[in-house]
């Protein structure tokens, strides 16, 4: 198993951790969904995601979920780690991380669908918990972010 892994071209996988200390995008990889023929979720938890606030350079902290429904492609866990580590030094605000974030996986992977959530952990006396996702245009799956988006509590399951 470890072989076919190799052969997909994976660089961080079984290599000593390297860590950015700013956004890195470009350690992202993929490997092709052995079960295309199937519709079925993807879970990622991050309880430790931090960033920083672009106007005070304080670090925020966060739980990222994101979950996802492949297509032809699938990210790898531990680049994915390695992504959401770099937004370590990182100033944005909490709403634009999760777009980003989204955005990313959007562009790496294709997949049919895909929600991002965080829920950050309170600053003045307030919790923001932004939500975007993003549903494959002209397919059921378009339908079901337009659902899900009207339909979320503000965050939790």
């Amino acid at each position: 198993m470890q072989k076919e892994r190799k052969d997909e071209g994976l660089e961080a996988l079984g290599r000593e951790t390297e860590y950015n200390s700013a956004y890195a995008p470009e350690v992202l990889e993929t490997f092709e969904n052995r079960h295309q023929e199937n519709d079925y979720w993807v879970r990622f938890n991050c309880p430790e995601f931090t960033s920083l606030c672009p106007i005070t350079g304080q670090p925020d902290f966060a739980e990222i979920r994101i979950a996802y429904v492949p297509a032809k492609r699938m990210v790898e866990s531990k680049s994915l780690k390695l992504y959401l580590f770099s937004f370590r030094n990182h100033g944005d605000f909490h709403e634009d991380c999760v777009n980003v974030i989204m955005k990313d996986l959007i562009r790496l992977m294709d997949p049919k669908y895909i929600e991002v959530t965080g829920l950050f952990m309170p600053r003045g006396g307030i919790s923001i918990w932004p939500y975007a996702n993003y549903g494959k245009p002209g397919t059921k799956w378009e339908k079901l972010a337009e659902k899900r988006l009207f339909t979320r509590d503000g965050g939790e399951e």
